[in-house]
């Protein structure tokens, strides 16, 4: 007889995915301490007031939250009220996401495609509250400078790396997809941005689908042509997430840091040199390679619309019928409204 569904909370579950969030906060070199914090019961609920800790997630793409986190400006403005702030880097969204639904986070910035694996997921947390403008100009597909690649099409039964789940992979499906192409006709190979780039400089790659400052470096390297941008393939927004729990028992503490956010990125997109100036350091990235990909991605924190969640269902459809995800979601479900 077929054993019946198991309980999500159930002891050897949570342990699963206690041990699947280690390896996943390993690769990303995070501390031990969001282990714990992963931990059943390591926060208790609050009254929805500023005080008790707040656990971020970021990656090298999150340039506004790398500013605030670089200034201590939520430090300075929380701590007086009573929070404490925790960050944890991540090396892409998608390790990020799974933090989340783990609970090992409360926020997190990610691109397109994490959240709706997230959501896909039996028993996900993770919830949208607020989405980065972003823009199309900031990821795409390179190639090898000597290569015949030209086209979209020329990319048949070429070895392309990218990140799983990822924004860039659902650029890479919708490239291909304009080229009447489907992903099997391509060799898609999944790496963390890292080591695609050694396996680019090594020519061992065809072609990187990859999003900024990561594209912004390869396309500074000798070997590399920008094939295409995602304009008119994809529109490469950013969306800022959260935990259902810390919605429902943090909602002072969630908008006061969506606030700041907000300010951050109008302070950051209204000076791009300055902030390329002051994160390229921290980030080990040449200041000319962050200036051109600040100079062209847009920064905000808005509330989800009606547009633009009918343009992220496209990218859960589209998951859903390449069977990326286990089962097709309806992403208006996974929305909370910023008032």
């Amino acid at each position: 007889m077929g054993k019946g569904p198991m309980n999500p909370s159930s002891p050897f579950l949570a342990r699963r995915r206690f041990l699947s969030l280690a390896a996943a906060v390993v690769a990303g070199g995070t501390s031990l301490l969001l282990l714990v914090n992963a931990l059943p019961g390591a926060h208790a609920a609050s009254d929805g007031t500023l005080a008790g800790p707040v656990r971020i997630g970021f990656q090298k793409a999150g340039t506004v939250l790398l500013s605030l986190k670089a200034k201590g400006t939520l430090e300075k403005q929380l701590q007086p009220k009573g929070a404490t702030l925790q960050w944890a880097e991540f090396p892409a969204g998608l390790p990020m996401v799974e933090a989340l639904n783990a609970g090992a986070i409360d926020i997190a910035y990610v691109g397109e495609a994490p959240p709706v694996i997230a959501q896909a997921a039996n028993g996900s947390i993770t919830r949208y509250v607020a989405y980065d403008p972003w823009g199309p100009d900031s990821e795409g597909i390179v190639v090898q400078k000597d290569s015949g690649i030209r086209k979209l099409a020329d990319l048949r039964g070429k070895r392309i790396a990218v990140q799983k789940g990822s924004n860039s992979h659902y650029l890479l499906v919708k490239a291909l997809a304009s080229a009447k192409l489907k992903p099997a006709d391509a060799e898609i190979v999944f790496l963390k941005p890292a080591d695609a780039r050694a396996a680019f400089e090594r020519k061992d790659l065809d072609a990187w689908s990859i999003w900024d400052p990561f594209l912004a470096a390869a396309e500074a390297l000798p070997n590399a042509r920008l094939l295409t941008s995602a304009k008119g393939l994809a529109p490469n927004r950013g969306y800022y997430l959260a935990s259902a729990p810390f919605i429902k028992n943090r909602p002072d503490a969630l908008k006061a840091v969506l606030a700041s956010i907000k300010k951050e990125a109008l302070a950051v997109e209204a000076n791009p040199a300055a902030t390329a100036a002051f994160l390229a350091p921290s980030l080990g990235l040449d200041v000319k390679v962050l200036k051109l990909a600040e100079e062209r991605r847009r920064h905000d924190a808005l509330p989800l619309t009606d547009k633009i969640i009918e343009r992220q269902q496209d990218v859960a459809d589209t998951f859903s019928e390449l069977r990326l995800i286990p089962r097709s979601i309806k992403v208006r479900d996974a929305v909370w409204i910023w008032k």
